[in-house]
């Protein structure tokens, strides 16, 4: 079997199918069923494959072989060249940093191309050999859609649920490590969104390709799963809307705990600085000191401070300063 083989699967058009040897893939003919293949596009021999021997049209083999690729669908013939994309949820990897698949459906065939593991594509295979699976090209494509849209709600779910911890924990206190979070949850949404928006308009172009296997009840059902991503595109906006309100908070809660901070300082420094005043005019070293002489001078002038300071105390609260 070719090296960059994921899988070869002829479905049979009942909803199963079965796995072909590399050898039954050379000798396959539309009369035997829809026939799947998934690619690794890293792959040299199967770059080789795409692009000298699959006899699709070279621009369709450069763009299931392209390294960067947008969520997108164009009609080619009677074909769809399709991009999607779903949530990374491969162990130890961040959600927002999403895995592309990229697909030629035509009537007969179904070319898949990806780098990294998507788990939604082993959940379409798993389908297929239960024998609960889709039954044409149109329904592989549609099963696939809602399988990527379906492993968002998880990662939607789980932003929403950290944003709720986030705003309960600004209430408590707040922290660098809470800003932190902040910004690395509006990160994730921001770049979640950013592929989820292309995603979306890639499905509602599929819908108005007239192509011949794509048919009505198909995009009845490609209609359902764009409403879902619409869902999902919402419920990440509104997460990101509450952490910036989040994060403002924050900013104006410590804001207003500096303020109040300063406030103090300036109270404490506007009480002794005519303290100071006296204290240094008094101090210099030079004849004529009033009371130099006098035994009690020191506890009159410390008596003049107290009531110096009761003045300013009685002003500041007339004032409502304090």
């Amino acid at each position: 079997m070719q090296s960059g083989l994921i899988h070869a699967f002829l479905l049979d058009r009942n909803g199963g199918g079965r796995d072909l040897e590399w050898s039954q893939v050379r000798d396959w003919h539309p009369g035997q069923g829809l026939l799947w293949l998934h690619f690794d596009y890293t792959d040299s021999e199967a770059q080789d494959w795409l692009r000298g021997d699959s006899g699709l049209e070279p621009l369709v083999a450069e763009a299931l072989l392209t390294e960067e690729t947008r969520p997108r669908a164009a009609a080619i013939g009677d074909g769809l060249l399709i991009a999607l994309r779903g949530v990374n949820l491969n162990p130890e990897s961040s959600p927002e940093d999403m895995v592309s698949v990229r697909l030629w459906v035509d009537e007969n065939r179904v070319i898949s191309t990806r780098k990294r593991r998507l788990l939604s594509v082993t959940d379409l295979v798993e389908a297929l050999r239960r024998g609960g699976g889709p039954q044409s090209a149109a329904g592989l494509v549609v099963g696939l859609a809602d399988l990527l849209v379906w492993r968002m709600s998880d990662t939607v779910e789980s932003f929403e649920d950290r944003v709720d911890e986030l705003e309960d924990r600004v209430l408590e206190a707040g922290g660098a490590t809470l800003r932190s979070d902040l910004a690395l949850l509006r990160k994730q949404t921001i770049t979640l969104r950013r592929y989820l928006s292309p995603q979306r308009e890639a499905l509602a172009r599929m819908l108005v390709e007239r192509v011949s296997w794509l048919d009505d009840h198909s995009r009845i059902e490609l209609r359902e799963v764009s409403d879902r991503l619409l869902r999902h595109i919402e419920d990440i906006d509104a997460v990101r809307e509450r952490a910036a309100v989040t994060q403002e908070e924050l900013l104006s809660r410590n804001s207003e705990q500096l303020n109040n901070r300063m406030y103090v300082l300036s109270m404490v420094a506007a009480i002794f600085l005519p303290l100071g005043f006296l204290t240094g005019l008094l101090g210099i070293n030079v004849g004529g000191i009033p009371g130099a002489d006098e035994p009690q001078a020191f506890a009159v002038f410390i008596g003049i401070l107290i009531l110096a300071v009761i003045g300013q105390v009685t002003f500041f609260r007339w004032k409502k300063w304090l």
